[in-house]
Order: structure tokens, then C-alpha cells, then sequence
């Protein structure tokens, strides 16, 4: 069965590879400039996972520690690796079920931390979902370097990406060096190290959005990717409008038009389609796509992408893409940098198909939640098993639609310098 789904799509792969060529600098579509419109649910996952992710970064550096635990002094210039808006020593101090502070051996004034016992329970379910999920983290790194125009990506933007790709702390050892067949070290041009793909997949070929079509098929949800394969349609992005934008003609026949051009696979050369052209444009979302729907959170941060562009062959100003297609993509300004969210990938606030790790990471941020409640209630500390307890009631999204509201006057700067 697998066998006939991969050489179907090889088939489908390849007709569109031809077929697109008749696609180049084809007219041009109608495009209606919206304002941006911020969505509160998605905004409250960017408020939590800030904080979650610099505590993650934290507990892996005390975890490599020669000493197994961090000075204060040597973390207090972390605050914008970290995407803080606190210092550091703040952030610690914060959340003691995760970082249990000392008095040096030496210097009793410097604070010192190390992990409690709770957060190194926490880390070893880590350690073994890295392990029994490392063939989908394989296959996940795989993809990334095969849309690369050189099936290279610098270790520099990659280690940018660790967090969001789910990719095992000390991946470069224990997940690299471990497939040579895979993956491999190298050079650029300009000295910089970089991983490689070593050979090319063509079992990993196949987008999340053609997957997800011939799901659809599958379970008779949706004959539009049977059409696709026969050539008689093109393959449609899943798209959830903002409140009002749907109903809107001019909105309506844009979307009708870009959704009837041919869908470009991410994985196929583009070299041949013109950049100016709306083909390319629509094989520029793709990428877009394609490249979230790889992150076990659907998002992240815009110059994560910049960094990788010219490998990606996509426009300079790629943000615009983010605001021109708002049923696809959205675009948060929380936390004083610049995310972008992959909107299918939530329902109400919450992950659509979470992913294991993402499972285990909640719990961590409950775990640092309820310890920094019950300090600022006074009440001290709380036992093991009830900080490993789900998340309560209070931190769940309420039921009901996106809240979603247009700003007045809200125009985004395209490609400024923030995150």
C-alpha cells in the first residue's frame, strides 16, 4: 500500500513539474492590501512558549555543565539570546521547581543553580522521546535540508531552528554522526560550518499539503486531490479567514485565483519559473508552509527564516506573503519580535495534532507555572506529584471561535529589522 501511494505521487510529482512551465509570467492577480488583525489565542501561545523555551535553553545548559550547575555571572548576558525581557537572574528565581538557587562554594554572595529533581525527571522523558521518535526527527531534517536549493543549511541557522524542530539538544553528536548516510559536516565558501544532506530522498518528497490531500481521499472527505492527480486541478491551501475577510468579494476572487494555480511541491526545482510571476508567488507560500508544517509548534520566529531565504529561493520581502495570505499564515508581534504561526496547525489556541515532545513541554510549563503561583502566594513549595499533574483549568483556552480582531490603522512593516 505504501508502495503505490509513493509511486502515485512520483507520478503527480512529475506532471506538475512539467506542467508549470506553461504557468510562467502568466497574468497577474487581483490583490486587495488587509490590515493585519490580531488573533488573542494565538498571541497567549507566543506569551507562554517565550518563557518555555528560554527555561528549556536553561535546563540543557546547566545539563552540559561540567559542574551541573550555572553561575549567576554567567548567564547574566543571556537575556537577549534567551528573548527575555527580564534579566536572567530574574527569570531563574522565577520558577525554583525547575532551578534550585545555592550559594557558590567559593563566593557565597554569587547565586548559583543546578536542576531539581523534578526538572531532571522532566528531562529524562525527554531523553526518551528523542529516542523513540528519532526516525521522524531524521526524516524531519531531511526534508528541511531537501528544500534547500544546495541541500545545505548553515549549523548557524539550523541551531536557531533546534528548539522549533524538535531536534535533540546535542543533535550535531548524537543524531548526525549517528546516519553518515544522511547527513554530513561541511564547509561553505565563506568558512562557515554547515550540514548537508548526502543523498536524496524521494520518500520524504512529498509535502504535509499533499499528504494531507490524499488523506483526504482516502477517507472520501475530498475529491479535489483526486482531480489533482489527473490534472484537472490544483491542489488548495487549508485557509481560515480573519472575522469579516471571508465574506469580502475582492477577498474572495483573490484567494478563488490563487488557489487555482498549480501547486509547485517545495521539493521540485524552481529555477525555470519566473520570480516575478504569481506561479512563483504560490510556490513561495508553499515553501512557507511546507517549512512550518515541519516545526512540532507550527511557528516560528521570521528571522529564522530570513536567515535561510536565498536557499529557500524565496523573495527578499517574504513577510508581505505572511500578510497577503492571512487564512494561511498569521503574523504575532508579541514579545517584542516577530512569529509566524501556520493557522491550521491551531484550534482555538490549542495544537491541532500535537506532537509528542510538544506533549512533554506543556507539562514543563506547567511544572514552572504552578511553582512560580505558589511563590508568589507564599506557600512554598508543592510535591512532585502534583506538579506533574496536567495543566489546570485556568490555563486552558476557553471554547468558542478565534478571537480575532482587525486592528484600525495597523499597517506591518515589511522585513524591518526586529525578530
Amino acid at each position: 500500500m505504501f508502495a503505490k501511494s509513493q509511486s502515485f505521487l512520483f507520478s503527480v510529482s512529475k506532471l506538475f513539474h512539467q506542467q508549470h512551465q506553461q504557468w510562467r509570467g502568466m497574468g497577474s492577480m487581483t490583490k486587495v492590501r488587509l490590515k493585519w488583525v490580531k488573533n488573542k489565542n494565538l498571541d497567549h501561545v507566543i506569551d507562554t512558549e517565550t518563557d518555555l523555551k528560554a527555561a528549556c535553553i536553561l535546563k540543557d545548559a546547566i545539563k552540559r555543565s561540567p559542574t551541573g550547575f550555572l553561575t549567576a555571572k554567567s548567564v547574566a548576558d543571556w537575556q537577549k539570546l534567551l528573548g527575555l525581557t527580564v534579566p536572567v537572574l530574574r527569570f531563574l528565581r522565577r520558577y525554583p521547581t525547575l532551578f534550585h538557587e545555592f550559594p557558590h562554594a567559593r563566593y557565597a554572595s554569587l547565586p548559583c543553580f543546578k536542576l531539581t529533581d523534578t526538572a531532571l525527571m522532566l528531562d529524562s522523558q525527554e531523553e526518551i522521546i528523542h529516542k523513540s521518535h528519532e526516525a521522524d526527527t531524521v526524516e524531519r531534517l531531511c526534508r528541511v535540508l531537501m528544500m534547500m536549493r544546495t541541500r545545505t543549511v548553515s549549523l548557524r541557522s539550523l541551531h536557531s531552528l533546534k528548539f522549533d524542530l524538535g531536534l535533540p539538544d546535542n543533535y550535531e553528536k548524537t543524531l548526525v554522526m549517528k546516519y553518515p548516510d544522511h547527513f554530513c559536516f561541511v564547509k561553505a565558501s565563506n568558512g562557515n560550518p554547515c550540514l548537508k544532506l548526502v543523498n536524496w530522498r524521494d520518500e520524504f518528497a512529498f509535502s504535509a499539503l499533499q499528504k494531507r490531500n490524499e488523506s483526504s481521499v482516502v477517507t472520501g472527505e475530498d475529491s479535489s486531490y483526486r482531480e489533482f492527480k489527473q490534472g484537472q486541478a490544483s491542489l488548495t491551501f487549508p485557509m481560515s479567514f480573519p472575522r469579516g475577510y471571508g465574506a469580502q468579494k475582492k477577498v474572495k476572487a483573490w484567494m478563488d485565483e490563487f488557489q487555482k494555480l498549480p501547486y509547485i511541491s517545495p521539493y521540485d526545482d524552481s529555477s525555470n519559473i519566473d520570480p516575478e510571476s504569481d506561479l512563483m508567488e504560490k510556490r513561495a507560500v508553499g515553501v512557507l508552509h511546507e517549512l512550518l508544517s515541519l516545526t512540532i509548534h507550527k511557528k516560528t520566529k521570521r528571522n529564522y527564516l530570513r536567515s535561510m531565504r536565498a536557499e529557500l529561493n524565496i523573495p527578499h520581502k517574504f513577510t508581505r506573503l505572511f500578510t497577503r495570505y492571512p487564512g494561511i499564515f498569521y503574523l504575532s508581534l508579541k514579545c517584542k519580535t516577530t512569529t509566524v504561526i501556520l493557522k491550521e496547525g491551531y484550534r482555538r489556541g490549542k495544537l491541532v495534532d500535537p506532537h509528542p515532545l510538544t506533549r512533554l513541554r506543556d507539562k514543563f510549563y506547567h511544572v514552572m507555572r504552578t511553582g512560580f503561583l505558589y511563590r508568589a502566594r507564599g506557600l512554598g513549595m508543592v510535591s512532585r506529584e502534583e506538579l506533574l499533574l496536567d495543566k489546570p483549568e485556568d490555563d486552558l483556552v476557553e471554547e468558542g471561535s478565534e478571537e480575532e480582531e482587525i486592528v484600525e490603522g495597523s499597517e506591518l512593516e515589511e522585513d524591518s529589522d526586529d525578530g
